[in-house]
């Protein structure tokens, strides 16, 4: 019984921290938001360089630049740097497992750099795990980025996974402002997310049919009642997204 009750202090301030850090982060690109109004920028383009870039701080005077020291051979140096590099990055992308929204972040900016690495994380993670990691604000910027890869790589096989990571995207806070801010390509993105979403077809192919048994064809017959659900979330998803 005293077990049950023992408190995990570390969890605690894991999450404490987390959760500061998210609401730090919303605070200063809700500031350079403004700023940028008050700039009178020219451009989206350029209102959203300056979100992006809030979390940067102009260099003082005082800060200097450490000597630079070159190697005798920097061939092999940058070679050797190179392949610790690549195993980094290669750890990174198999186990992409962030407990934070920062977390998530710094690894799909500086490791999932392709749009079929980013797919594959997406669904490795899924709906509900993106829905956590996301519950406070996805990020200035991000939502369009995310709905970019799915567009682009969305398969048939994948669709119950998709329309389950878009459901948990929509059930974050701030999603209708962060809606809002998507630029001409990320809402031209979405809308063809959704055409193909709607265009895929839920049944498995003919040739797999075939050599199903009794037991997985009883399996079938309850479909209809999957793919009328599937449908049903397709539809109101359209409207959470305001697709046309």
């Amino acid at each position: 019984m005293e077990r049950n009750n023992v408190i995990d202090f570390k969890a605690l301030e894991k999450e404490l921290q987390a959760a500061l850090a998210a609401d730090e982060k919303y605070k200063r690109e809700n500031a350079a938001k403004f700023r940028a109004v008050e700039q009178k920028v020219a451009s989206y383009e350029e209102f959203r360089g300056i979100v992006l870039a809030s979390h940067l701080k102009p260099l003082e005077r005082k800060d200097k630049i450490g000597k630079r020291t070159v190697p005798w051979n920097c061939h092999t140096t940058q070679r050797g740097a190179s392949q610790e590099e690549a195993t980094e990055i290669s750890q990174e992308k198999t186990l992409l497992q962030p407990e934070t929204s920062a977390e998530f972040y710094r690894a799909w900016r500086r490791h999932l750099r392709s749009g079929p690495e980013r797919y594959q994380a997406l669904l490795q993670l899924g709906g509900p795990k993106l829905g956590h990691l996301f519950q406070m604000d996805v990020g200035f910027g991000l939502l369009g980025e995310l709905l970019v890869a799915l567009a682009e790589h969305v398969r048939p096989t994948d669709r119950l996974v998709v329309l389950g990571i878009l459901r948990s995207l929509a059930s974050t806070g701030r999603f209708t402002l962060n809606l809002s801010l998507l630029s001409q390509v990320e809402r031209e993105a979405c809308r063809g997310l959704f055409q193909k979403l709607q265009a895929m077809s839920t049944l498995r192919p003919t040739e797999e049919e075939e050599g199903l048994g009794q037991e997985e064809e009883r399996g079938l017959e309850e479909q209809p009642g999957e793919i009328q659900e599937e449908e049903r979330l397709l539809q109101e998803l359209l409207g959470v997204y305001q697709v046309d």
